[in-house]
């Protein structure tokens, strides 16, 4: 194996945590607060993120849950289906209400999203959700079973290439070149590498 092949298969190895399979419809956060915490209790309820229209109507929905308190600091000591970049201990991005409606558009697409996004290194909470949308769009081809299988019908698709030719094809070595840079992949779903 050549070094460059050997570089490149190596720096498709992921070390960051997978994306996993997030519905942000289904978006939910465990809200306590800091004072509760340091006296010992754990109470707090899951509020539904889908029941709020705006984050307003998320942090009213806080106060009224620890009305006890009078300026509860909020822990949000758990959350499913939400970006890690759209949440943290004690805030939620004041873009969460926008992505997520965005993103409901485009729900048979979320998952490649989300991935594309991770691996693209953009920032839901900074980035204008529309063009992030746009360049999405652009950049994701689909789902494969396998890169090969991509790449098989890629060249089946050329009319250049004879039956004779495309019978002798070194589909794995051209597999391994295009995804050494022109293309990325990650859970059988395959991007363009923009």
């Amino acid at each position: 194996m050549n070094d460059q092949r050997t570089i490149c298969i190596f720096s498709n190895l992921k070390l960051k945590p997978m994306i996993q399979d997030i519905n942000i419809a289904d978006a939910t956060i465990y809200v306590g607060t800091y004072k509760k915490y340091n006296e010992g209790s754990l109470y707090g309820d899951y509020l539904k993120l889908s029941d709020y229209a705006s984050k307003e109507d998320f942090y009213k929905a806080c106060r009224k849950l620890h009305k006890d308190e009078q300026e509860p600091e909020y822990m949000f000591q758990d959350f499913e289906d939400i970006p890690r970049s759209l949440i943290g201990e004690s805030w939620l991005s004041e873009r969460f209400f926008e992505v997520r409606d965005a993103i409901e558009n485009i729900i048979e697409k979320q998952k490649p999203f989300l991935i594309w996004c991770n691996n693209g290194h953009r920032d839901l909470s900074q980035e204008d959700i529309d063009d992030l949308i746009s360049d999405f769009e652009n950049d994701y081809i689909g789902h494969y079973d396998s890169e090969e299988d991509y790449v098989r019908e890629l060249i089946e698709e050329r009319s250049d290439l004879s039956a004779f030719a495309k019978q002798y094809f070194d589909y794995e070595g051209y597999t391994a070149d295009l995804f050494c840079g022109e293309y990325w992949s990650e859970d059988g779903h395959i991007f363009y590498n923009s």
